[in-house]
């Protein structure tokens, strides 16, 4: 496998699954040729240990780089409280962020459909927009089941920033939807699944001027990463590299050719020079 440039846009690598052995798995990415990679926020109580987890990747000798985006995950909605997005905000402040994410809604279980929860979700989906235009920031999105409802909170806000729908579930059109509202498409190991059809069939419809590569690890584990007797298999920064020449095949390109598209698509949603 050539070793090409890539950013790994959405990771969780600040999560208790990598406490044994996180630098070395930094160490492995870079070896790799992961350059950049975003340490993504979902709770307030793990906001310390995000950026903790930053300050020390950067400091490592031959390991990617590694970027902020704090934020409140629409998933534990019930957990988040006022004082949370306050506790962000102190955070946009004081560190170098690069986005707010991941933000949005979930209504994949059916207690987050309920009236009240639901508002809640969009509640704080709408202040974290605030914040995201308050310090020009991009945002990194998590939508599930929710796909219309976002875009009607995005058009609402006017939000010009725009940034990633992450782990993209959607379909061609509402795809079509978010690159209008300035967003790109991420696209995680899910690409490596062949019946991971309204995924190809977007990521073809759209093309490569409007993708991203995610791990989204230790989640979302490529296909040829699983092993059979394995029910969960950790996903690492490292296993970038199979995302993108599974992209590459499902776009009839070259990994070569279509690495430097995908670095420059990741500077571009992240407004980031170089």
């Amino acid at each position: 496998m050539s070793k090409l440039a890539l950013f790994d846009t959405h990771t969780h690598f600040d999560v208790e699954d990598f406490d044994a052995d996180r630098e070395t798995l930094a160490y492995q990415a870079k070896a790799v040729g992961i350059e950049r990679l975003i340490l993504i926020g979902f709770q307030q109580q793990r906001f310390a240990t995000l950026v903790q987890t930053q300050h020390f990747l950067n400091q490592l000798h031959h390991a990617p780089q590694s970027y902020l985006a704090p934020g409140l995950h629409p998933f534990y909605i019930e957990q988040h409280e006022q004082q949370h997005l306050a506790d962000l905000e102190n955070i946009l402040k004081n560190e170098d962020c690069v986005a707010i994410g991941e933000i949005g809604l979930d209504t994949f279980l059916k207690q987050h459909k309920q009236p009240e929860i639901l508002q809640k979700q969009k509640d704080f989906f709408a202040a974290q927009l605030d914040l995201a235009q308050q310090f020009d920031q991009p945002v990194l999105l998590h939508i599930r089941k929710s796909h219309a409802d976002v875009l009607a909170m995005l058009k609402q806000h006017k939000f010009k920033l725009g940034g990633i729908a992450h782990a993209f579930s959607g379909g061609v059109e509402e795809a079509k939807a978010f690159i209008q509202l300035g967003f790109k498409i991420g696209v995680t190991g899910q690409i490596t699944n062949p019946n991971a059809k309204k995924l190809i069939n977007v990521v073809q419809a759209v093309g490569a001027a409007h993708l991203v590569l995610e791990t989204d690890c230790p989640d979302m584990t490529p296909l040829c990463c699983q092993t059979s007797h394995e029910q969960r298999t950790r996903n690492t920064p490292a296993n970038l590299p199979f995302v993108l020449e599974a992209l590459a095949r499902q776009l009839n390109m070259t990994s070569e050719k279509l690495a430097p598209i995908l670095w420059q698509n990741s500077l571009q949603a992240l407004h980031l020079q170089s």
